[in-house]
């Protein structure tokens, strides 16, 4: 199905972002790969301007088009007493502005039937203390998603995942931790591979603008105090 597609994951070196691009080479597609870790593709910060456009210029270069943009890369994570003016506007340049001017980028080179999927967070929904610059950035790419399936209509689909707990190492729990979601356990990054994998298929194809949130079913659970193993302990 993707034989061939040039499929475009930033922070694709590890977690969620390295199994998207491992189910899409196990589909035969043309992977490129932006991260700070090494890679086998591009090494790179998304949260510098020059850096996307060098990062792109390679990909035409190399392919001459773009079939599949996956934003992926992890935006920091900092709170309101500890997160300082430079710190809070890099996390909204690698978690919103990198997945807005990349799509600008390729817009030229997007191939018909191209796909953007955007990895947002059940945080654009919910909040623990002390993530403001991680929320405020999955919040926006939320956002940013339906406006770019507007503007790029009959030229691009454009959806986000809302990925919830996920853990990336495939640990399996039991207990309490599972319990609190319906579906039984906590998630895996397959669980979010196989979602961006069918929104960017034929088969997606009237779905556009949308955000999934694939967690397990954790956010419509509500769990008061010692609901499911869990109790209140006060600080």
């Amino acid at each position: 199905m993707f034989q061939n597609k040039v499929v475009i994951v930033t922070g694709g070196a590890k977690g969620i972002g390295r199994c998207i691009a491992d189910q899409f080479r196990k589909n035969r597609a043309n992977v490129c790969i932006i991260d700070r870790q090494p890679n086998d593709y591009f090494t790179g910060d998304v949260g510098d301007e020059e850096t996307l456009v060098q990062f792109s210029r390679k990909v035409i270069q190399d392919y001459g088009k773009a079939d599949i943009l996956i934003n992926n890369a992890l935006p920091l994570m900092k709170g309101i007493t500890d997160c300082s003016y430079d710190e809070f506007n890099y996390a909204l340049r690698v978690g919103v502005t990198a997945p807005f001017y990349l799509a600008k980028l390729f817009l030229p080179y997007f191939a018909p039937g191209a796909s953007i999927v955007n990895i947002s967070s059940s945080r654009d929904r919910m909040s623990q203390p002390q993530t403001e610059s991680y929320t405020a950035a999955k919040g926006g790419i939320s956002a940013l998603t339906h406006a770019l399936a507007v503007s790029l209509a009959g030229n691009v689909r454009v959806n986000s995942i809302s990925p919830g707990w996920i853990d990336t190492g495939f640990a399996e729990y039991t207990g309490a931790d599972a319990a609190q979601h319906p579906a039984g356990r906590v998630g895996n990054p397959l669980d979010i591979a196989h979602m961006v994998l069918f929104l960017c298929s034929p088969q997606a194809g009237f779905i556009t603008g949308e955000n999934i949130c694939i967690d397990g079913g954790m956010t419509k659970q509500m769990i008061y105090h010692n609901d499911f193993g869990w109790s209140l302990e006060e600080p």
